[in-house]
Formats: structure tokens, sequence, C-alpha cells
């Protein structure tokens, strides 16, 4: 079994098995294939083989729950699904034995989901304020854009200078490809100047004229010397500055990630009362269900019934 049969095993049955192969593989996320490989990797370890049978693949989800989180689990089974189906086999993971392991997993584990804090408003000034030199001015950019824009780490890390354009009112941001919308069809953010002590308008500019960056990568790693590097900062690079400067403000880094920027900006605009329509044309969620969960802690204690009565 070869773990390429994941992304494009049938296009060799196929004319033009060169092209054929490049759109199939173009049609996956390589952070979406490589968690494939793994996951498949992790059942072929384990002893599975494919094809496999319904009673193989519930006997592994049984094992490996004892070591996994559900969400980790159900993710394998996807990939297992996945490699069935790339060769032209029936989807065993789809039988009626797994998916009843699968659900008495979660009733015995729970189907809960690690959540990271929102970074708000409060606490993303606090980080602000504590930051200096060169790194602190890429530092101060980074924050204050992937907050005020609600960017993913990977959008944030993918910047380039090509894709902002300065206008009279701020700055816009040609997003050119997300988690999302892996068909690159693009959408464009607006971040108006800034009202208050910080602006993420004057801190790119700031950074771009420290840097004598010109065009591509916006947020670069920065050596010890501080030498600022052609290549860009990658996500989990991101994720490690937040965690640092969550340390230095007193908080538990262990409870922040990339992805606190992105929460920490819904969160924010609900407490501030935005109009629900205009978080959605700024984080790009497609519906209001997905942001339900941010509204729901949000407002935890808006009119809360315990405050009214105590």
């Amino acid at each position: 079994m070869q773990l390429i049969a994941i992304d494009d095993a049938s296009a060799s049955e196929v004319g033009g098995v060169g092209l054929v192969s490049k759109y199939v593989s173009a049609a996956i996320a390589d952070s979406t294939r490589r968690a494939y490989r793994q996951d498949l990797q992790d059942f072929l370890n384990w002893g599975g083989s494919i094809p496999a049978t319904p009673e193989v693949v519930a006997a592994y989800v049984a094992e490996r729950a004892q070591t996994q989180t559900v969400a980790t689990l159900t993710r394998r089974v996807v990939g297992i699904g996945r490699a069935h189906v790339s060769q032209g086999l029936s989807d065993t993971t789809k039988s009626d034995l797994v998916r009843t392991v699968l659900r008495g997993v979660r009733r015995v584990n729970g189907a809960a989901q690690r959540r990271v804090n929102p970074l708000v408003k409060r606490e993303l000034l606090e980080m602000v304020a504590c930051m200096d030199g060169v790194r602190g001015v890429r530092d101060r950019a980074l924050l204050l854009m992937g907050f005020s824009a609600a960017l993913r780490r990977s959008e944030l890390a993918a910047l380039q200078v090509e894709d902002i354009e300065m206008v009279r009112e701020g700055m816009v941001i040609n997003i050119r490809k997300s988690k999302t919308d892996q068909d690159a069809l693009g959408r464009k953010i607006a971040i108006p100047w800034g009202r208050q002590s910080v602006c993420p308008v004057q801190a790119l500019n700031q950074w771009l004229d420290a840097s004598k960056i010109t065009s591509g990568p916006i947020f670069r790693a920065i050596n010890r010397a501080d030498h600022i590097a052609t290549q860009q900062l990658s996500a989990q690079s991101i994720a490690l500055i937040i965690k640092g400067y969550a340390c230095q403000v007193g908080l538990d880094q262990a409870k922040f990630s990339g992805h606190s920027l992105r929460a920490g900006f819904v969160t924010s605009a609900i407490q501030a009362g935005v109009a629900v329509h205009k978080i959605q044309q700024q984080t790009g969620h497609k519906s209001v269900e997905m942001l339900s969960r941010y509204i729901r802690d949000a407002s935890l204690f808006d009119g809360n019934a315990s405050g009214a009565i105590l």
C-alpha cells in the first residue's frame, strides 16, 4: 500500500496522467493532504491495511480511543475512508459497525474539542505595550493586522506586500486563498485607520519602513542579530509569538494560539455591539451558525439571570 494512493491513485488509469495528477493534487490543500497521510500511516503502523474490513477499522478505533481524542480519531477514519475510495474500493468506514463504535467513543470519551482563549482587545493592547526593538515593530504590525482583519494564522503568514492596497480610508487586504476558499476566488478585507492609540495601518507602514521590505512576504523571521530573513514566518511561528506575549503579560500561554487573534476580534466586536453581518464581512464566515459559539460566549454576562437576582 503506497500513501500516494490518497492523492491520485486513480489518475494513472486516465489519459494525460501528468495533468490529471496535477489537478487532483491541487484540489486538496497541502495541509489536508499531509493530515490524510499521517492518519493513514497511523492505521498502517497499528497493523491495518488497505483494503480493510469494517471489523478491522472498528477494532482500530476502539483501541486508539484509549490514547487519542475523538476529533483525531474521527479525522483518521476519514483518511482511511479516502484511501479506499481513491483506489476504487468500497468505503468500509461508512459501515454501521464503524459508525456505531465511533458514536460509542464519543459518548464515553466526550466529543468536545479543545478551544483556545480569544485574545480580546484589552489583552491585545497590553501585549502591544510591551513590544520593543525591530522584532517589536514587526510583532506590533503582525498582531494588530491579524486581529483587525480577523485573519487565520495561515492567511497572516501568507500575506505579501502586493496583497496590500493603501487607500484614503486605510488599507485593503486581498486574501488570495484561505482554508474555506481552496478555489482561490479571493476576498477583500478593509482595515480603516485606527481611532485610538494603536492603528493597524500605521503599524504596518512602520514595519515596512523599518524593514525596507518592498515586495514579497510581509512578515518574516528575524534572527538574534536583528537580521530580517527573506522567507515568510510559518503559521506555527505566529502561534509561538502570540504565546510568548501572552506569557509576558501574565496570561496562561497554553490557552492561546494563532487562532486567538481571529477569535478575539469576533468576541470583542460582539461585546462592542457590532452587527453580526458586519462581523461576517470581516471574518468571511459563510453563516451566522459558524459565529454562534462566539456570540454565546461573548454574551454570557449580558442580562445574566443570576446577576439580576443576586
